[in-house]
């Protein structure tokens, strides 16, 4: 008998975790993984994450989530298995604790600018403990290599070029592929004028879909990557600047500096600098960056009318970065060297 896929989490379930499913619903949500919302028989619900990736790699990914949860960071708390482990390998999945909420794809706005800022700033004072890398000092051309993005730019140009026909979205990415090639001269100067800039380990991959609210108070942080050192300041602009919160209007001029100032209480050690480089860092990174431009040749499976969009205002929110820059960091040094 051939099982479906929810009769096969169910069956995993009781056999691993000794959770006995009476609901397996599919979650329409995430690219790498195979995500269910479960209700067992006690009425308690679950979350379970089946893997199609490398294991190894995921399990270094909980373990540093549970790292962050020790430290007073709200993450979903991870059930083991029967035995012990954070990931049933037969299935593979693992097990976490239902979280209710909306990640932060709609933008932030008013009252979760400070929220989130406490809770990054949380974050990263956790994470600077972490044994794999203690924090150090680099110079901010590390944020994005430039020159390599000169190759990875002329690649899908050149492919685009190549091409017979282009879709509509095929023909505005190499357009603004084109664009952005045209920048990268600027984006490199941005981060030579920036001083020396604390690398330390982060969440990873710190975007909106990865933030979870429940009205303006956050809710969990989730899908983490595994322990690596990156620029703090980078991290703090993957959500600070996320380009729904950018397109969404002015507010994020004035909203990224109380981000900020709560992040400093959170996390005192923080440094001026790492946090007045922060629309610089973010900056120069999305325009240097190829994604999602590149995923028709990348991943073509990857290409939804949601990332079509979200290509579309990433890109913008880019060239307003570039535009607003001088006023924004301005403004991020009047407000926190006070």
């Amino acid at each position: 008998m051939i099982l479906s896929e929810p009769e096969r989490i169910a069956d995993a379930l009781a056999r691993s975790y000794g959770v006995h499913a009476v609901e397996v619903t599919e979650i329409r949500a995430g690219t790498v993984t195979i995500n269910f919302r479960v209700v067992d028989d006690t009425g308690c619900r679950w979350f379970a994450k089946v893997y199609r990736g490398e294991l190894e790699r995921e399990r270094a990914a909980i373990e540093l989530a549970e790292f962050a949860r020790q430290g007073g960071v709200p993450v979903p708390e991870v059930r083991r298995t029967l035995d012990g482990q954070l990931i049933d390998e037969r299935v593979p999945m693992s097990l976490w604790e239902f979280v209710d909420g909306e990640t932060a794809e709609g933008g932030l706005i008013g009252a979760r600018w400070p929220a989130v800022g406490q809770v990054l700033g949380r974050l990263h004072r956790r994470l600077a403990e972490h044994p794999a890398a203690a924090p150090t000092l680099r110079a901010a051309a590390g944020v994005r290599d430039v020159g390599r993005a000169w190759q990875s730019f002329d690649r899908i140009i050149d492919g685009y070029g190549n091409r017979a026909t282009l879709s509509r979205f095929e023909q505005w990415a190499w357009e603004a592929a084109k664009e952005r090639r045209g920048l990268l001269d600027r984006a490199g100067a941005i981060l030579a004028g920036l001083p020396e800039l604390t690398v330390q380990v982060v969440h990873g991959d710190l975007a909106s879909p990865n933030l979870m609210l429940c009205g303006d108070d956050v809710a969990a942080v989730i899908d983490f990557q595994p322990s690596a050192p990156r620029f703090a300041a980078w991290e703090i602009a993957r959500i600070g600047c996320d380009p729904r919160t950018v397109m969404l209007g002015d507010e994020w001029i004035s909203g990224l500096p109380e981000l900020l100032i709560a992040y400093r209480d959170e996390h005192p050690a923080a440094r001026v600098d790492d946090l007045v480089s922060t629309v610089a860092a973010g900056c120069a990174y999305t325009v240097a960056s190829t994604y999602p431009l590149a995923q028709p040749f990348d991943d073509p499976s990857a290409v939804t009318p949601s990332l079509e969009l979200y290509a579309r205002a990433r890109h913008d929110a880019a060239l307003l970065m570039l535009e607003r820059l001088a006023e924004v960091q301005d403004s991020l040094r009047d407000r926190l060297k006070r």
